[in-house]
């Protein structure tokens, strides 16, 4: 099958004959950057000839993050009663101290956003039940902090069964380096919490994350409380225990509860009794596909403007038999439109897209081999964002 000789695949790679087959060529390109981070090129089958079309967010970020949050590590405390002294737990650092954190021991840090109690956290400890969890204020941090070598891993939310797709993610992993090598899925129990000794029914008001409020909408009606939004669910349970209003409750997990030493007043509040989310273990390496498991491979990947250009490129899956269980579409924000004509009157115009993708095989099949090769035909941009054991 032919590959279009400007084409090019960016991402993670092994030896030649794991991805494109045994007569294919596997080159690597490594740029350095005093204000940044080095990066693997790989460009599987075919020598670029063009440089790529820039696509949004494909830029990694400088040494000086956009981001003002910072991370902290988290020391491992048994809880099971009140805190006294709520500054006792973590907090995340400031951006200064990016750069000068230090991690240090021999455990596996993983970075999640969020406070000690989050679902995210409780990700984190599903994934890696024995390491040290890091919190950070935002997803940015996050990212950074796998870059800058402060965490090993870092897990975070890429979709929620009721609220669907958390778009600045999607966004962040095409502007940062990182691997996708793991996935974890996290059933939501949310839990109405509130200071020891009150009852639900002396509530009248009641803080969590906007989506948590959201996913409890009837629960929380039928008790007539009014909803106030908060960072994270773990922040709302803080708050509750640190300012000890009595009719003011938290919607946050049972963990949380024994953290900040609130009572679990009710248990899965949530309108729908299957509240799942989906979090990608991200890392500065990736691993090597294998076949002795099912994996799943991540994508992203552009395309030209024509009749029928996206139904071909799903079409090289399904001529394949490859399943697949995502697509999501990001509009490129530094370059949304793109020009059809070239007149002068009414030239038209349309968003331009990125497509994520999803799908169940693994890099080591030839058949993934030869379904990218074949999307090669139809993108101006392809990279591999991930493969990686199911969960």
């Amino acid at each position: 099958m032919a590959l279009k000789a400007n084409s090019v695949i960016w991402g993670c790679c092994v030896p030649s004959h794991s991805y494109l087959g045994t007569n294919s060529v596997c080159k690597f390109n490594f740029r350095r950057n005093f204000h940044g981070f080095g990066k693997w090129v790989c460009c599987c089958g075919v020598v670029a000839q063009r440089a790529i079309i820039p696509v949004e967010d494909e830029k990694p970020l400088n040494s000086g993050a956009e981001s003002s949050a910072g991370i902290a590590r988290t020391q491992e405390t048994e809880s099971t009663g009140f805190h006294k002294d709520l500054n006792s737990l973590p907090k995340p650092l400031s951006a200064s101290d990016l750069y000068s954190f230090s991690g240090g021991g021999s455990k596996v840090r993983v970075a999640y956003q969020g406070l000690q109690g989050s679902y995210s956290e409780d990700a984190a400890l599903k994934a890696y039940p024995q390491c040290e969890t890091v919190p950070c204020d935002e997803f940015e941090a996050a990212f950074q902090a796998v870059e800058l070598w402060l965490v090993d891993k870092a897990v975070l939310p890429i979709e929620n069964s009721v609220g669907g797709s958390i778009h600045r993610n999607y966004d962040l992993l095409l502007r940062h380096r990182l691997h996708i090598v793991g996935e974890v899925q996290l059933v939501v129990n949310h839990c109405l919490l509130g200071l020891p000794g009150v009852k639900k029914e002396e509530l009248k008001r009641v803080l969590s994350h906007p989506q948590a409020l959201d996913q409890c909408e009837m629960t929380l009606s039928k008790l007539g409380l009014v909803r106030i939004s908060a960072n994270d669910t773990a922040g709302a349970a803080q708050t509750v225990a640190s300012e000890g209003i009595k009719d003011t409750g938290a919607v946050a997990s049972a963990r949380a509860a024994s953290l900040y030493g609130l009572d679990v007043l009710e248990e899965r509040i949530q309108d729908e009794p299957d509240n799942i989310t989906r979090y990608m273990i991200l890392a500065r390496e990736p691993i090597i596909p294998r076949t002795d498991r099912p994996y799943k491979t991540s994508i992203v990947f552009t395309l030209e403007e024509g009749p029928g250009v996206l139904f071909k490129a799903l079409a090289v899956f399904a001529l394949r038999d490859i399943n697949l269980t995502k697509i999501e579409s990001r509009p490129q924000r530094k370059r949304p439109l793109r020009v059809v004509d070239d007149s002068n009157k009414g030239s038209a115009k349309y968003f331009d897209y990125l497509f994520y993708i999803d799908f169940e095989a693994s890099m080591a099949e030839p058949r993934a081999q030869f379904a990218l090769g074949h999307l090669q035909e139809f993108a101006t941009f392809l990279r591999v964002v991930g493969c990686y054991p199911v969960d």
